[in-house]
């Protein structure tokens, strides 16, 4: 049985029974946490001096585009309208499997490298079979701990998307039985749901039936700027009767008070991307402070690389200076209470393994948990010297202070290196799948 003794760190536990410990010892036997105390004996246990570093859980980003970061940054002057033109309905039907597989093996593994341990990997270029299983093969070959939410085809002339009354595509059923079937893998199934926003209530319904016959979780965008008055997908789906703690909603960023009051009544969780619907005009306000009113804590998203970064300390960046900024200005409603920055942490880790459903597994570190644990380097100039530890990571930390990453006790950075991974060989991949989608000459 193989342990790892890290000895001297500063330990963000986000576990409310441990709590911080200022200079603490953490012990993994078998991929899975087994001590954390101010000192702990382990003689046999390989020993890892982290004295200077902060241990925290591994970051989870619950809803990621995953199949675009070949396509990084392009998109960054587009608004909402303009990014379906251009990457939606413009680029995805264009996309091969092996288009799908480098732009997740890209995306995941830069997410690793960025303290991301879980991601859910938002799939809806999926336009054949075998698109499906390029996007599984890459999230499993990069390490991460992957939710693979399964959509639907861009590329069959089909009507997906506006008042579709398709039903989601039935290969997710082949998928759930025969390459997903076990939920203790590091990769499992998840639904991506189109929702009222773009089907009928009928295919909803019938949506919502199939995965809970297939025993997965659904994750769904409702609420951007437009569409959220529009549709008012959350009471429409309430008064289906299909609202449950089995379904995250992604955005939410004009849906009403009483919608937030219909999700937190049915247990339904929220995922917020910070900079993509703050760098993509027509996608909303986040709606981190009116979620807390409601009772609901959001977790956090990266989105789309299309249009920013994909790190979660950004991500926590951004989303609390945006409220504090609505505060400060009294732009938000006064039920709304105050945003603290440790707040960001949980969200990042404990909320978001939570909106996952696997919060048994990961999200914090405590006793019996994955080891799913990111090291960060407190001695780095932009930190040093750490007076708050909370503080460090929220508001000042970057994935280039990331000294470590384990994922169920693997190591997937270590000294600052990713391990085990042919970062060249990925890098000609993704550069030779940008090359040959932009000469498809789609508008960008």
């Amino acid at each position: 049985m193989r342990r790892l003794l890290f000895t001297r760190a500063t330990i963000l536990s986000m576990d409310p029974e441990i709590g911080d410990l200022p200079c603490g010892d953490l012990l993994v036997e078998d991929g899975r946490i087994a001590a954390i105390a101010p000192d702990v004996a382990a003689d046999d246990a390989e020993i890892i001096d982290a004295t200077g570093n902060i241990l925290i859980p591994g970051l989870v980003d619950t809803h990621r585009h995953t199949w675009q970061s070949a396509l990084r940054h392009r998109l960054g002057d587009m608004d909402f309208a303009g990014y379906g033109c251009a990457m939606l309905r413009g680029l995805g039907p264009l996309y091969r499997a092996e288009d799908i597989y480098i732009g997740n093996l890209l995306g995941a593994t830069a997410a690793l490298e960025a303290g991301t341990t879980t991601m859910l990997d938002w799939s809806h270029a999926l336009n054949t079979p075998a698109h499906a299983d390029a996007a599984i093969a890459a999230l499993r070959e990069s390490g991460i701990r992957g939710l693979f939410a399964q959509g639907w085809s861009r590329a069959d002339g089909r009507n997906w998307t506006r008042n579709s009354d398709l039903r989601h595509d039935q290969d997710i059923v082949r998928v759930r039985r025969e390459v997903l079937s076990s939920d203790d893998a590091l990769v499992t199934h998840y639904m991506a749901g189109r929702g009222p926003e773009m089907t009928t209530i009928d295919v909803v319904k019938q949506d919502f039936a199939l995965a809970r016959e297939l025993g997965i979780r659904v994750s769904m965008h409702v609420g951007v700027r437009d569409f959220g008055p529009m549709f008012r997908a959350t009471e429409a789906m309430a008064a289906a009767g299909v609202l449950g703690p089995d379904l995250t909603l992604i955005h939410v960023c004009a849906s009403s008070a009483h919608e937030f009051k219909l999700m937190a009544d049915h247990g339904v969780s929220a995922s917020i991307g910070p900079q993509a619907e703050m760098m993509i005009d027509g996608c909303g306000i986040p709606a981190v402070g009116r979620l807390l009113a409601a009772g609901i804590r959001p977790s956090l998203s990266g989105d789309t690389e299309v249009c920013g970064t994909g790190d979660l300390f950004t991500q926590m960046r951004l989303a609390i200076a945006a409220e504090r900024l609505l505060s400060a200005n009294k732009l938000l409603p006064d039920a709304v209470p105050p945003v603290k920055v440790r707040d960001m942490l949980e969200f990042a880790t404990i909320v978001g393994a939570r909106a996952c459903g696997i919060e048994g597994r990961t999200g914090s570190l405590s006793i019996g948990k994955d080891a799913d644990i990111v090291m960060v380097r407190g001695t780095d100039l932009n930190l040093a010297p750490v007076s708050d530890p909370v503080g460090a990571i929220v508001l000042a930390a970057h994935p280039g202070n990331v000294d470590a990453v384990l994922v169920r006790g693997e190591f997937r950075k270590r000294d600052g290196r990713m391990v085990g991974v042919d970062i060249s060989a990925i890098h000609r991949a993704a550069l030779a799948s940008r090359d040959w989608l932009l000469a498809q000459d789609v508008p960008a």
